[in-house]
């Protein structure tokens, strides 16, 4: 994701990275050149080499319907993204508590008998195994939202034999999540977890579920194609046939004219492309990178780890 500096409004206007102009710049090339062509066709030519029958207000009435329709599917797209935005903000705070409750409710001493001094350390390390696989959680389900096949970020919080096979999984965050679940219920079992906690901690793995369907939701569910190609075609046709349709009112000046519409169609029409899928990594896609991080270095402090790799910072002015 991009995270500009701040700085003056005229480098805001002039910068390049992030915009929209890395998408739409030939588009608009195009339509300039034409329109350059036609306005010298008009002016150069007679009325018999060259002559535009083309009225401006079929134009009028098409330019101000596409720009209800492209505002409705950025919008739409935006709320995509917000969307993804607030559950992964959700997803931080409940691996937060996730990991709190671990560390504190599984420690219940068995009714009638002390715990040994080997049970002790077992439940320690029960602790860290369990907050450890939230953070693989988390690793995973980025991973399969970026549609990333290497799990060796996974080697440090899970078994060897379990990430080799997390490989043949279909849906890794909820075999992790399964594992989870299996290694509370056998706590349970040896008295280590009350049974009016165990309630609890299943709800956690609940919530954690329900921000990875939503998160699966929102990519595997495009905004319709048939919408989508709509708006691209109408956009295509409405731009490279203006320069026909205002040559003969604003004579030179068409290819200007031209340049500001085209620019602003097509850049709407890509602004809606680019953040419709929010979990990718594109310049305005989330940073799932840094929240990832983020989240693993808060659940690491829990531990009592001292060696935590940094949080991510952006490069220049991105943020992975």
């Amino acid at each position: 994701m991009m995270v500009p500096q701040h700085g003056s409004w005229l480098r805001l206007i002039v910068r390049y990275r992030g915009t929209e102009l890395p998408r739409t710049k030939y588009r608009i090339a195009g339509v300039f050149a034409l329109a350059c062509v036609v306005t010298y066709a008009e002016l150069a030519l007679s009325d018999e080499q060259f002559h535009s029958d083309l009225h401006p207000l079929p134009f009028t009435l098409i330019g101000f319907a596409l720009s209800i329709f492209l505002g409705f599917r950025n919008n739409t797209a935006y709320d995509r993204w917000w969307e993804g935005r607030k559950l992964w903000g959700g997803l931080i705070n409940t691996t937060r508590s996730f990991a709190r409750q671990l560390l504190t409710l599984v420690s219940e001493v068995p009714e009638g008998r002390t715990l040994s001094t080997t049970e002790k350390k077992e439940i320690v390390a029960l602790q860290a195994e369990l907050v450890k696989r939230v953070i693989a959680f988390t690793h995973a389900l980025r991973l399969s939202l970026r549609e990333i096949d290497d799990l060796s970020e996974l080697e440090a919080f899970l078994p060897k034999d379990e990430v080799e096979a997390l490989k043949k999984e279909s849906n890794r965050p909820s075999a992790i999540s399964k594992g989870t679940a299996d290694r509370i219920q056998a706590a349970w079992h040896k008295g280590w977890i009350h049974p009016l906690h165990v309630g609890i901690l299943e709800q956690s793995l609940v919530t954690l579920t329900d921000i990875q369907g939503a998160c699966e939701r929102i990519k595997n569910t495009p905004i319709p194609l048939t919408y989508t190609t709509l708006i691209h075609r109408i956009v295509a046709v409405y731009c490279y046939g203006l320069p026909f349709g205002v040559v003969s009112e604003v004579g030179a000046l068409t290819p200007l004219v031209v340049l500001v519409v085209s620019y602003a169609f097509f850049g709407l029409d890509t602004i809606g492309d680019e953040i419709e899928q929010p979990f990718g990594m594109d310049d305005n896609d989330l940073p799932l990178d840094q929240m990832s991080r983020l989240i693993e270095v808060n659940l690491r402090q829990r531990l009592g780890e001292k060696d935590l790799p940094p949080l991510l910072k952006p490069v220049g002015e991105y943020l992975s």
